[in-house]
């Protein structure tokens, strides 16, 4: 009997986050047998992606919802917006379904209660680990949404809520069968790392007949027993990150934290609603890298927030200088609509901001060659990325994808993306190493 699939509309709005979003919906909405209308009036159901960062953005959301509902009825809403689930059902009572960004379970779930699949088992197979649109050997792991800062740059827990975590035994059969689907790396990620778990008071839960608590260092050693790399994004310097160091000397998770400092003046740093105990924090950066000499610190940081002066911002100079990080990002302040950073003191200018920012990366550029250089005759494992006809590249455990910089291994042309091989490393610069395949 011929099958008469269902037929999803869509429309993405908003940033390129919001249409990584869109395309992981539709490739497992695809992956189970639905077509993709050319039309409103031709599908089953519609849904919209909505933005709702800025009030304009809003606006368009709003529109789209109403178009759709008109020329179709049967609406399905997500995205940013989906958070002021108020405003969308003030404006459009009878959406089937109103949800966050990211709830991709949760849109796929209200697709099925408003289409049900044609599904047919040799037709739609779908891996165990579900589809991704990263390459095969590495994933993202995300643990939890949400966030329970309220730091005034950011409106983040206004859009996405506060923190939601995932059980730990969820997230550990994810992991697994990530693993067993060939990923080589797990990069985890969320709003607040550390914070994992707080929501569920750190309940414990089953894996592999014991238990794990939602805890950051109990998910990481966990994760450790995997046989893969583990990545640690976006840690929150609690005092708990303390215990993840020896599983990173120890081997089991990666030598890398992404901590995102934002800035090192206390005034900036209580304006921001950031931690402002810089020196402690450096005691704590030299207490970590004593413990685990290979470890790679990556941080952001912002310039020009409003009443930043110039002795302030020659603070955090003077800190980077100090701390020696491996690998930063610099943003200039931006007044994002409901950030509650913009009525707190005078902007900086705009030139001010950028000729602080080409200094800081001036500084920083300097500093990640003096750590760079440090790797010059020294053997390191290298993820590889990409092949082609005149050698690899790929990463070192110093490097998260897209963010970082690269290991070159040239006339390696004989590897391909997902081997893990032994490079010895010969140059190095601001940014990348360069090397040889041991006994190539």
């Amino acid at each position: 009997m011929q099958r008469s699939p269902a037929k999803v509309g869509f429309v993405s709005l908003g940033c390129p986050k919001a249409l990584v979003d869109s395309e992981r919906i539709l490739t497992k909405l695809r992956a189970e047998g639905y077509d993709v209308a050319d039309t409103h009036e031709a599908a089953d159901v519609v849904v919209v992606n909505t933005c709702g960062f800025l009030d304009s953005a809003r606006a368009e959301s709003l529109e789209a919802i109403g178009e759709a509902m008109a020329r179709n009825g049967r609406v399905i809403v997500t995205g940013c917006m989906g958070m002021d689930e108020g405003a969308i059902r003030g404006a459009h009572p009878d959406v089937l379904s109103v949800t966050g960004p990211h709830q991709y379970e949760a849109v796929v779930a209200a697709v099925h209660q408003a289409a049900p699949p044609a599904h047919d088992p040799f037709l739609d197979l779908v891996p165990a680990a579900g589809l991704r649109l990263t390459p095969r050997h590495y994933a993202y792991l995300k643990i939890s949404e949400g966030c329970n800062h309220r730091c005034t740059f950011c409106i983040i827990p206004h859009l996405r809520g506060d923190l939601v975590s995932r059980p730990a035994g969820e997230v550990m059969a994810e992991a697994e069968a990530l693993v067993e689907a060939g990923v080589r790396e797990l990069l985890v990620i969320s709003q607040d790392t550390s914070a994992y778990g707080v929501d569920l008071k750190h309940a414990a839960d089953p894996w592999r007949g014991r238990p794990v608590r939602a805890h950051m260092t109990d998910l990481c050693a966990a994760l450790g027993e995997l046989g893969v790399w583990v990545r640690l994004h976006y840690v929150y310097p609690y005092p708990h990150v303390d215990e993840v160091i020896p599983l990173m000397a120890q081997g089991r998770v990666l030598p890398y934290l992404d901590i995102p400092f934002q800035h090192a003046n206390p005034r900036v740093l209580k304006a921001m609603r950031r931690p402002a105990h810089q020196e402690k924090t450096l005691d704590r950066i030299a207490a970590w890298r004593a413990d685990c000499p290979d470890l790679t610190i990556r941080s952001t940081f912002i310039v020009g927030f409003p009443g930043e002066t110039e002795a302030e911002f020659e603070d955090l100079l003077d800190w980077l200088d100090a701390a020696e990080l491996d690998r930063v990002g610099c943003f200039q302040y931006e007044p994002v609509a409901g950030a509650p950073a913009n009525d707190l003191a005078e902007p900086v200018d705009e030139d001010e901001k950028q000729e602080r920012w080409e200094r800081l990366m001036d500084l920083q550029r300097a500093v990640s060659e003096r750590r760079l250089a440090r790797w010059v005759g020294r053997e390191v494992p290298v993820l590889v990325d990409e092949v082609d006809g005149e050698g690899a590249t790929g990463r070192s455990p110093a490097d998260a994808p897209e963010i970082d910089g690269v290991v070159h291994l040239p006339g390696a042309t004989d590897l391909v993306a997902g081997d893990l091989v032994t490079a010895v490393i010969e140059e190095s610069d601001e940014f990348d190493l360069w090397g040889r395949v041991r006994g190539g």
